[in-house]
């Protein structure tokens, strides 16, 4: 018998918990006061995401292709080749992640829309490896993984990697805008997928493990419209997403292997172009399709990324799940039972439409939160952590 990850053990444990879903309006629950949020840096543009490396540097992608190292209060940008990046409407340069040896191989990886002579090919994952003194980066897997689907005007491109616990890197991706892509489990887009960080190949103990399709055995989860965010609970494996719904309904979603998560803008295949009147869970077409654990309703906040607040530093909101928001221009912060259904949902006012469009949240080693604005010009990295009540 194949002995499932850690994080798929607790993954499927809790998936046979009651899940919970809610509103657009915040709880009656005490709003935290006193949150310290400082300006570390500026002068980006579309600060997509966040690496923290093990000596506190920082490096930040930004969508129309650049990547620059934060070094205190010092902006250097790093020399790349970003050249077959398409810069375009919601793609770029996107998410990246930090690998876990990089004190000895200084390696990360992104998600980047690739174009070929100015046309669309694909979303891929690229591995890159930064020079010691940390002023340049090149290509040591190109691709990591390529194939998910690309739109040509760069709508739903997703594309947010996490390295798990275990090793694994989660991937959320988009579906492109393609009606058939969250429902095909033979393709990658509109989907959550759990693979080898070295080989791009699918990870150990996947839930579609013995299926002849490769691209299936990727997959962790399906039936996704456009996600932004992954993380995954500490001490549990619970693996959390934040995915944008059309003109209602975000959604915050605590995944099931295997799962999927209900949106189907082809319906079954009898609608052309792509149906967005369509619910985000169609549960009426998949009875089994998990359900949200947080759903925005109207109006949509544009929820990005997420992650957990972490270190004894929060106090009672050490566990917390803070998701950023684009449209909505604030931090929404998530306390979860055990099961992963949500008790409450809270707004600071230190970051609530203070500045701007929030986009990426990422957790220090210190249990500082690190998330970045992406406002188009002169786009702020801030660093949140808890201050004097």
């Amino acid at each position: 018998m194949r002995r499932l990850p850690w994080v798929l053990v607790a993954l499927l444990t809790a998936a046979c918990a009651p899940q919970a879903t809610g509103g657009t309006a915040p709880s009656s629950a005490p709003v935290p006061r006193g949150l310290l949020v400082e300006e570390v840096a500026g002068g980006f543009e579309h600060a997509w995401d966040v690496g923290v490396l093990p000596d506190g540097r920082m490096l930040v992608t930004q969508r129309p292709g650049r990547l620059a190292l934060v070094d205190g209060d010092r902006v250097s940008q790093v020399a790349a080749d970003f050249g077959d990046v398409l810069v375009r409407g919601e793609g770029g340069l996107m998410g990246m992640a930090v690998h876990p040896d990089f004190a000895t191989s200084r390696e990360f990886t992104t998600c980047q829309t690739h174009q070929e002579g100015g046309t669309a090919v694909d979303v891929r994952l690229v591995t890159w490896q930064l020079s010691e003194d940390g002023t340049s980066a090149r290509r040591v897997a190109d691709p990591l993984l390529g194939g998910l689907p690309v739109n040509p005007g760069g709508r739903h491109s997703g594309c947010r990697p996490t390295v798990a616990p275990d090793g694994a890197l989660l991937v959320g991706t988009g579906d492109a805008a393609d009606g058939s892509a969250p429902q095909d489990r033979s393709g990658l887009g509109g989907k959550v997928l759990r693979i080898d960080l070295e080989t791009g190949g699918a990870a150990e103990g996947n839930p579609f493990a013995d299926s002849a399709d490769e691209d299936e055995r990727r997959l962790l989860a399906f039936g996704h419209r456009n996600v932004q965010g992954v993380a995954v609970r500490p001490g549990t494996g619970q693996v959390f997403t934040s995915e944008h719904g059309p003109d209602v309904d975000d959604e915050v979603n605590l995944l099931r292997p295997g799962g999927n998560s209900g949106w189907d803008p082809s319906r079954g295949g009898t609608a052309g172009g792509y149906d967005e009147s369509v619910p985000m869970t169609d549960a009426e077409r998949f009875p089994d399709a998990v359900p949200a654990v947080w759903s925005s309703g109207r109006p949509t906040e544009a929820t990005c990324d997420l992650a957990f607040l972490t270190g004894e530093r929060w106090g009672e909101l050490e566990g917390t799940l803070a998701v950023t928001a684009l449209k909505g221009s604030k931090l929404l912060l998530f306390a979860l039972d055990e099961a992963g259904a949500v008790r409450s949902v809270t707004i600071p006012e230190e970051l609530d439409g203070t500045y701007g469009r929030l986009r990426a949240a990422r957790s220090a080693p210190d249990g500082a939160l690190y998330v970045t604005t992406s406002n188009g010009s002169d786009d702020k990295l801030l660093r949140i952590t808890p201050g004097v009540a």
